[in-house]
């Protein structure tokens, strides 16, 4: 069931303590999220379990993804370099996760350089990627690989190649290379960071152009159509279909320098398929209460139009404050409540 339109009269509310994680699991951070058809929440996380399902009502009823003891870990690099201590997990490094239309998650290993079709219950049932990293801006797949969505038409793959490609690359349904678009710049068409995609009436890719902070919007052959601003626009989700087709983004926060500074990302906007602002939430300021934003990173709408946010909140905020937050909140529902 696909939720009535999203008007300015809409009205969403968070929902305080909504995940209800069981002693001996914990997030670390909700690197993100994704709903399937029976509107069982997946939560991708770089705690010590990495995959955690949850229910509509923040049960956890299912978990995977590690078969190591607790004491098992290992250093991975952040997108920056930084040296960080994670879980020795089967994934190097959680990055994005997604339904296809046939209910199997996909699921983004950026340091990993793979992508992974999964089963509901944990079984690997097709990678694309050696594993091996591409060269920088060499346009080859993978350096370092941000987000994945699949035509629920075609079963056609769309993999944006962020961190460090500038491309949206195109494969088949049984994982073979068909093409690519994009390059580095901030013209119409150039990406800054292609961080997360979303189809559009199957017939449009919508792209999160992070660092140029806007959106663009493509043919699936990679034709420019159309783009709006964003600010450091993350992540995405479409909703509905035809003229009642909703695109939630999700915008990260400022840079360090203006970090306290009122109004500047750290929020949910919907907009109309043209790129219109219906309505927005999320507080003015960050933090970490009920209805503020530390990082945003995911988003996924359920049948209900309620709103999941999944957030990098260790990385960007958690391991900057004096003492370390190792585990600051990063897992976030808004229920729609009117409109």
């Amino acid at each position: 069931m696909v939720p009535s339109p999203v008007t300015k009269d809409t009205v969403f509310e968070p929902v305080p303590g909504w995940a209800k994680i069981p002693h001996g699991l914990w997030l670390r951070e909700a690197t993100a999220v994704t709903v399937g058809p029976d509107d069982r929440v997946y939560v991708f996380n770089r705690g010590n379990m990495p995959i955690l399902v949850f229910d509509p009502d923040g049960n956890v009823v299912d978990h995977w993804g590690n078969d190591n003891p607790p004491e098992d870990v290992v250093v991975r690099r952040d997108s920056y370099g930084n040296a960080l201590q994670f879980w020795n997990t089967w994934f190097k490094r959680t990055h994005a996760i997604s339904t296809d239309h046939e209910g199997n998650l996909w699921v983004v290993d950026d340091v990993g350089c793979q992508i992974h079709k999964m089963s509901v219950t944990g079984e690997f049932l097709l990678t694309i990627g050696t594993g091996e990293q591409a060269p920088r801006e060499s346009g080859v797949p993978f350096n370092r690989p941000t987000d994945v969505v699949v035509s629920k038409t075609t079963g056609e793959v769309f993999i944006s190649d962020g961190y460090g490609n500038s491309r949206i690359h195109r494969y088949s349904p049984e994982g073979e290379f068909i093409s690519s678009f994009g390059e580095s710049g901030t013209a119409p068409g150039q990406f800054s960071l292609p961080h997360n995609l979303a189809l559009l009436d199957d017939e449009e890719i919508v792209v999160c152009d992070r660092e140029n902070h806007r959106v663009q919007v493509f043919s699936l052959d990679g034709e420019f159509h159309r783009e709006w601003r964003a600010h450091k626009a993350v992540a995405v989700e479409v909703v509905g279909s035809g003229d009642d087709a909703r695109i939630y983004v999700a915008e990260q926060g400022p840079p360090p320098v203006q970090q306290g500074v009122a109004r500047l990302g750290n929020r949910m906007d919907v907009f109309s398929r043209d790129g219109e602002l219906i309505t927005h939430f999320g507080a003015e300021h960050y933090g970490q209460e009920p209805n503020q934003f530390l990082w945003p990173h995911s988003v996924a709408v359920d049948s209900r139009g309620d709103v999941y946010v999944a957030e990098v909140s260790f990385v960007e905020w958690g391991r900057h404050q004096n003492p370390v937050v190792d585990n600051p909140a990063s897992l976030r529902k808004w229920k729609r409540v009117r409109g």
